[in-house]
């Protein structure tokens, strides 16, 4: 595999093999010297082509045995490009397939015919985000590199977009909208392959970007395009063991498997042990305790050896620039033999790049807009970026205020994971260094995109935060206030985003002395909520996941499921996942669209979402079939593993695992809650209708009728919902309770479960007790070293009867339970949860006396047989030892999740009714966060998801695993006050005894939002009775 690498030496002449001595002449040469071989062989120059970004060819003479390097630096000295690790040199070999040049080996190694070949500058590395990139110039290039892609169709995306993206291209180059001035510049200039197709759009959208910047207009490409699937792609035509043809490809997050231009896997760079390659076949080895739904080591078959070892030379040059923090030192060559390529990268990381731009490595000097109309632009001294708002989360943007000085944080649609850090503003303005060109429409001040001439003497550089890759922050030499992501004000300067996907786990901490101060535009209520339908999109998509892929993996590997269980289960999901998958492409394209101009100017179509969410709220009617037999996927699956081992077995080491961060069956819910959580987001967005006066009366109509349209699908599936969601749950505490069976039975009902003092002869003990319509439950902690619970008694409703006597037992909050043949007095942890399970328990009383339904199990029939004292009592009473020492079969030792709502309100001393979980149905929320604990001092961004009552973290959207995990029950949360010390706006304070977290939101809305859905969980209403609500 690889080349062969060895050690050469000089040939010697003849001569001097047999010692003759060197000819004796004629010579002018001072004693004991001798002629030099520069003097005796002039070195040859070969003029060699370079085509660089805007078309334009340049030529350098160099030799044509030195390195690429020699080149390199050639070109970016001549170019004056300071980041220009991100770039390098392309051409194409005799397959016509475009290599990268080497720097380290010979030119004529490389490319056959120097003379005859034109090599062209090309971006190499795409980072996540545009906000990485600290120059002006370098985002300009980047935007040409696109404007090509885009031409040469490797940028494929819809009409829509591709429209908006030339718009910005031009507005960069021509300025401001003049119909007969653009019509003549795209006779001109082609920017679409079909452009006279696009026309008309392009002009409308051209039309909306007035008095933007060519910087700003650069920004804006470069932050549409980052949202594509196909941003940075570069396809290498392969194919799997099977023989199917697919496209590999690599990016910042690893190595990416399209099938045609659909992307069907990507291999993080954490999940991957190693790549090689072996004649053509290109290896992918997994970490074992990663690889998931995936083999250990997967295959891919290229077209050549040649192929094959240019695509692993990419991977490991994407890898070491994005993932490590050093240049790797150089391998050791081999005396005799070497084994493997010792192919490596040359040039810096981008940590290191972003270290020496951030410590002013090179002088900032004028840079020349080929195309654009103000033809000079310095670049920015203070590397800030143009006018814009920050990604809070990655993608949707909405440009702030050109005079504003605050930070902007927004969230939006992006495929490409979650980027962390800091952006500059705006740039600088003063004193041009020269005058614009006479057709220029900006105002020189702050149209030109010419940033400010300093003072006499070296340009002044604000140094900024530095890429964090393998560290969750990096000192920094600059002190401002914290943020998220923050835009800064232009004096200032901008630090890069920093790549969750290149941080440790956790995200990127910003110190709290260097965040800038934000402040959220646009305030539209309508655009939060729009992103708020994104972001919990996103969530439940990698739910559904969890089924469609790697559950799916997990039993096919294992082969431990029938085939028609197989084809009950995944013929109702996919479909289900299918639809999401495709609303989600919608949302994030309109989303885009709705931030392409400045939110003053975001008119029209900029702004509608109904139509997308009217056409897919249609089309979740033909789903109804789907959601209804989702009841029988679950009991046919709860039925198979009780039947076959191995699928119990499989099922019980995969909810082990991380990505399975709740148990299996709460993730077949997921497809009926979501229907409900679209009903609540839809009449929020229509009550902000009547805020917004300037909203189309078609897209108030369509936000109507898809509120209408919902309404009708979970008013058709509740009933449905409450019969799932009941089951489930007497599932997951048939398998989670030791000592019980024969739980789920026809017409038996959850209510409530939570923890309760009961008083026994060595006083108050803790239990655990479960209420449903016919019986309440009460177990104890098991054994030391399990998390499972044991069943210590139960108690039929019928006959039953509550009584408050506190006064009689000395004990506050405790009431007294009169069962047939047994009296249990209990205490509660409060006042208010003694009154919640009074309440409960009285309903209950009272329902088991009026229903007829007679079909349940025997109450006897419940418990597995245990060790009995002489009493003919249904409930048991048993000491601590008793119970370590009787088991039932069912319970044997075996590892389980401890974080269950069961734990949760163990440790808490609190409950959970029926009525709360459907009111946290409907409440849940994801997004990104700042979080802060009460003794640090900075922030850290992370991706947070709220769900069963509880809050878990990531670092982004895209994560699979959760990092950790929150769970809310008992939590107060509260606005921070003055003895905290907080001085930031949207911060919100959760706190549980000495607990104590602050969080910042980006918006007063997501704020709002927040405190309201986390106050559903940890303030419980304590409702009793059905779940089931009006339409």
């Amino acid at each position: 595999m690889g080349e062969l690498e060895g050690t050469y030496r000089v040939l010697q002449t003849p001569g001097t093999r047999l010692g003759a001595q060197t000819p004796a002449g004629v010579s002018t040469l001072e004693p004991g010297q001798g002629p030099s071989a520069a003097a005796a062989w002039p070195a040859a120059r070969t003029p060699i082509r370079v085509q660089l970004l805007d078309s334009s060819v340049e030529v350098f003479d160099v030799e044509p045995k030195c390195y690429g390097q020699v080149l390199l630096t050639q070109v970016w000295k001549r170019l004056n490009l300071i980041e220009c690790d991100y770039f390098g040199l392309e051409f194409q070999n005799v397959q016509s397939c475009w290599i990268w040049l080497e720097p380290m080996k010979p030119i004529v190694r490389q490319v056959r015919r120097p003379k005859n070949t034109v090599l062209r500058l090309a971006v190499k590395f795409f980072p996540p985000d545009p906000g990485q990139l600290q120059e002006e110039y370098t985002r300009y290039l980047f935007a040409l590199q696109l404007k090509r892609d885009l031409l040469e169709e490797r940028l494929t995306c819809t009409d829509t977009t591709a429209a908006l993206l030339a718009s910005h291209l031009l507005q960069a180059e021509i300025g401001d909208y003049e119909e007969a001035l653009v019509r003549e510049h795209l006779r001109a200039h082609e920017y679409l392959p079909g452009q006279e197709r696009a026309l008309e759009r392009i002009l409308e959208l051209h039309r909306g970007h007035a008095g933007q910047t060519p910087a700003e207009s650069d920004f804006q490409v470069l932050e549409i395009a980052r949202k594509l699937e196909m941003y940075g792609i570069r396809f290498h035509t392969a194919s799997d063991r099977e023989g199917a043809k697919i496209n590999l490809a690599v990016s910042h997050m690893g190595v990416l498997v399209f099938q045609s231009s659909t992307k069907i896997n990507t291999f993080n760079w954490s999940r991957l042990r190693k790549l090689s390659f072996k004649r053509k076949r290109f290896l992918i080895k997994l970490h074992p305790e990663v690889h998931g739904p995936y083999q250990d080591t997967l295959e891919f078959v290229l077209g050549s050896r040649d192929a094959c070892k240019n695509f692993w030379k990419t991977c490991v040059e994407y890898h070491t620039f994005f993932r490590l923090a050093d240049q790797p030192k150089p391998r050791a060559r081999a005396i005799l033999f070497s084994r493997g390529s010792s192919f490596r990268y040359s040039g810096r990381t981008q940590k290191q790049l972003v270290d020496y731009v951030k410590d002013g490595g090179m002088k900032r000097i004028p840079y020349e807009r080929k195309h654009s109309k103000t033809q000079m632009s310095l670049r920015a001294l203070n590397a800030n970026l143009p006018r814009q708002s920050v990604l809070f989360t990655e993608g949707t943007r909405t440009p702030a205020s050109p005079s504003s000085t605050s930070a902007s944080f927004c969230s939006g649609p992006a495929s490409p994971p979650a980027p962390v850090g800091l952006l500059g503003s705006k740039d600088g303005s003063g004193s041009p260094t020269g005058p614009p060109a006479p057709s220029a429409r900006w105002p020189a001040a702050e149209r030109s995109g010419v940033a400010a001439a300093p003072p006499p003497g070296p340009p002044a550089f604000q140094p900024c935060q530095g890429l964090s890759v393998e560290s969750p922050q990096l000192p920094s030499t600059r002190k401002t206030p914290p943020s998220l992501s923050p835009l800064g004000p232009a004096e200032q300067g901008s630090s890069p985003l920093l790549s969750p996907v290149l941080s440790d786990a956790g995200g990127a901490g910003t110190d709290d002395q260097e965040e800038l101060r934000h402040k959220c535009a646009p305030a539209d209520e309508a655009y939060f909520i729009a992103k708020e339908i994104l972001a919990t999109e996103r969530t439940y998509l990698k739910d559904l996941e969890v089924i469609t892929v790697w559950f799916r993996s997990a039993v096919v590997k294992a082969d431990a499921m029938p085939a028609d269980l197989m084809t009950l289960l995944f013929s109702n999901i996919d479909p289900i996942y299918e639809f999401h998958s495709g609303f989600l492409r919608e949302v994030e394209q309109r989303l885009a669209l709705w931030e392409g101009s400045s939110s003053a100017q975001a008119t029209g179509d900029h702004r509608r979402i109904g139509d997308v969410l009217l056409s897919n709220m249609l089309q979740l009617k033909t789903l109804t079939r789907h959601f209804q037999r989702l009841h029988e996927v679950l009991t046919e699956l709860e039925a198979a593993s009780s039947r076959l081992r191995r699928l119990e077995a499989l099922r019980r080491d995969f909810e082990l695992q991380k990505v399975c961060y709740l148990p299996l069956n709460a993730f077949l819910l997921k497809p009926l809650q979501r229907l409900r959580h679209y009903r609540l987001l839809l009449r929020r967005l229509c009550a902000s209708d009547r805020q917004d006066p300037d909203r189309g009366d078609q897209d108030r109509a369509d936000r109507r009728e898809a509120l209408k349209a919902i309404t009708e699908v979970t008013s058709t599936l509740q009933h449905s919902l409450v019969r799932l969601e009941n089951l489930q749950k007497l599932m997951e505490l048939q398998r989670d309770l030791v000592g019980i069976e024969n739980l789920i039975a026809p017409g038996r009902e959850f209510i409530r479960e939570g923890c309760l003092h009961k008083l026994t002869r060595k006083g108050l003990q803790q239990r655990m007790f479960f209420l449903f319509s016919d019986m309440l439950l009460y177990t104890g902690r098991g054994a030391s070293g399990t998390s499972r619970f044991r069943i210590r008694g139960l108690l039929p409703l019928r006959g039953m009867l509550v009584e408050e006597r506190e006064n009689e037992w000395s004990v506050p909050h405790c009431f007294t339970i009169y069962a047939a043949q047994k009296t249990v007095v209990v205490a509660a942890s409060t006042q208010l949860e003694k009154e919640k399970w009074m309440r409960d328990l009285n309903a209950a009383i009272n329902a088991a006396k009026s229903s007829a339904d007679t079909a349940l199990a025997p109450l006897g029939s419940v418990l597995c047989p245990l060790p009995r004292r002489p009493s003919d009592e249904v409930s048991l009473e048993e000491s601590e030892d008793d119970a370590r020492r009787a088991r039932c079969s069912s319970g044997g030792p075996g590892q389980h999740r401890a974080s269950t709502a069961m734990h949760v309100c163990w440790d808490r001393t609190t409950s959970i009714s029926r009525a709360d979980r459907s009111a946290a149905v409907e409440n849940q929320l994801s997004g990104y966060l700042l979080r802060k604990f009460k003794n640090s001092s900075g922030w850290q961004k992370l991706w947070v998801v709220f769900t069963n009552f509880c809050l878990f973290f990531y670092k982004t959207h895209q994560d699979d695993c959760p990092l950790a995990s929150l769970p809310l029950l008992g939590y107060s949360v509260s606005l921070p006050g003055e003895a905290d010390g907080i001085h930031k706006e949207h911060v919100f304070k959760l706190q549980f005894k000495s607990h104590v977290y602050f969080f910042r939101a980006e918006s007063k809305y997501t704020l709002g939002r927040w405190m309201e859905v986390i106050k559903s969980a940890s303030t419980s209403p304590g409702r009793a009775g059905t779940s089931e609500e009006e339409a």
